[in-house]
């Protein structure tokens, strides 16, 4: 058997799948080595079941309003087995769709762990128990990251939650502490929240998604408690005892402490790169905080061996990850060299309830930068099609440089705001001024009506406000 390869990747998610397709469309004899399932946490664990979850939960709401709609529908009942079983449905099928893909590609799929030997070989030890050493001109990994863990949390698998057993539970629980407000914290406490759930959600910053524009923040915030959610910001999970009713845990904020009981608590404090045990201390790749140092096309210190996706750093997100991954190929390859790819715009999206997506600067960062801003701001409640459907709760928010006419950031908060935020994405990308954006025709009636008035607002020139 020929084991010897012009790209090995390591780690089969969004950034290594779509590494080991782009190479395989460029003609490179290429292997993919994967532990565990084709598609990585995304497909399998993060992105695609949760999004299954959440529109069951947006539905639920739908129907819980629809007399407000002109239907009368009376106590729906929720068959939350089915609804598990339906997100584990969702992404098994696009686990064997990556199957297909690979194999149609022409892609040698090894499933077993992966690691560089000393003589720089890649070695796989095989699910089947069988070892087989391959050699590759290149190497990319793509291992991803795990769920970070805290000492005053440890898990447990049946109280003590990851995100892998909130997608995975059989019964509602009755209460629930979410400790970290950030993506997969808000949006399991919208989605446990809609199944009828008491939740608490924990942060230790001083407001829910940090990463977040402020004003966003506090919108989600102030629905969140609509939603029957309790927020506790600048707050901090000092010690907790899991027992066979629950878990007791101890909270502490402004040097005050409290003692609470919940039935199930969500660990959902960030992520932490995979890099043990790849053997890359045989290679001369550089780290800091045990991420490994690669820029946007995923060059590292080591000119053959790269890394693309969450293993590389933040923003820990799957299309960055694919986007990278893309890069990185084409750059081995000589195919555009990776210049188009230097400082790509990439859009970041909570499926909280309200959604929630921004690319670009908060207004904070953009203030920080000291140049003179124009800052935009449209309601939903004020757009013809978000009142139309019932659920006019949101804005649109822009911020331009006042000199250049440069969008610097754009966040939307609001129903489908991730399907809306790739406007603003594009046109960052294409360097589109105010005036092109302005100059822009939107159709109506849509929710994209309120991108296009914020542009105006921030130029002192809203038509429906």
């Amino acid at each position: 058997m020929d084991d010897h390869y012009d790209v090995i990747v390591i780690g089969g998610g969004p950034g290594g799948y779509v590494a080991a397709l782009r190479a395989a469309q460029l003609g490179r004899r290429t292997a993919l080595c994967e532990r565990d399932q084709l598609g990585g946490i995304c497909l399998n664990w993060g992105c695609i079941p949760t999004k299954a979850l959440l529109h069951t939960a947006d539905t639920l709401r739908t129907v819980r309003k629809a007399a407000h709609l002109g239907i009368g529908i009376d106590d729906p009942v929720v068959d939350f087995t089915r609804v598990m079983a339906r997100s584990r449905e969702v992404a098994q099928k696009l686990n064997r769709g990556v199957s297909h893909l690979l194999r149609k590609a022409g892609v040698t799929v090894l499933a077993g762990t992966a690691a560089f030997a000393a003589d720089r070989s890649v070695r796989v030890h095989g699910a089947d128990g069988a070892l087989r050493t391959l050699q590759a001109r290149h190497t990319i990994v793509a291992t991803g990251a795990a769920a970070r863990q805290l000492p005053a949390l440890p898990w447990d698998g049946e109280r003590i939650w990851t995100y892998r057993e909130a997608l995975a539970a059989t019964a509602v629980p009755k209460s629930l502490l979410v400790v970290g407000a950030g993506a997969i914290g808000m949006e399991f406490a919208g989605f446990y929240a809609a199944m009828g759930t008491e939740v608490t959600v924990v942060e230790v910053a001083p407001r829910i998604l940090p990463a977040s524009d402020a004003d966003v923040s506090e919108f989600v915030a102030r629905a969140c408690e609509r939603d029957g959610i309790r927020l506790r910001t600048g707050c901090s999970v000092v010690h907790s005892a899991a027992h066979a009713e629950g878990v007791r845990v101890m909270f502490r904020s402004e040097n005050a402490e409290e003692q609470r009981e919940f039935e199930r608590v969500l660990v959902a404090v960030g992520l932490d790169g995979n890099t043990e045990g790849l053997g890359l201390e045989h290679t001369r790749v550089a780290f800091e905080r045990g991420l490994i140092i690669a820029d946007a096309a995923g060059a590292t210190s080591d000119p053959v061996v790269h890394a693309v996706g969450d293993v590389t750093g933040a923003p820990m997100l799957a299309h960055k990850a694919s986007h990278q991954a893309i890069a990185c190929v084409e750059r081995i390859a000589e195919v555009n060299r990776g210049e188009r790819h230097a400082s790509p715009k990439i859009p970041g999206c909570v499926y909280s309830h309200p959604q929630t997506a921004s690319v670009g600067l908060t207004e904070d960062e953009a203030r920080r930068t000291g140049r003179a801003l124009r800052v935009g701001r449209f309601p939903l409640d004020a757009n013809g099609k978000a009142i139309a459907l019932g659920d006019p709760s949101g804005f649109v928010k822009t911020i331009f440089d006042a000199a250049s006419g440069e969008l610097l950031g754009a966040h939307i908060v609001g129903p489908e705001a991730p399907e809306l935020i790739h406007g603003f994405t594009l046109a960052a990308t294409l360097e589109a001024t105010e005036s092109e954006l302005i100059e822009t025709v939107f159709p109506h009636p849509t929710l994209s009506e309120a991108m296009h008035e914020s542009v105006l607002a921030a130029f002192g020139r809203p038509l429906h406000i």
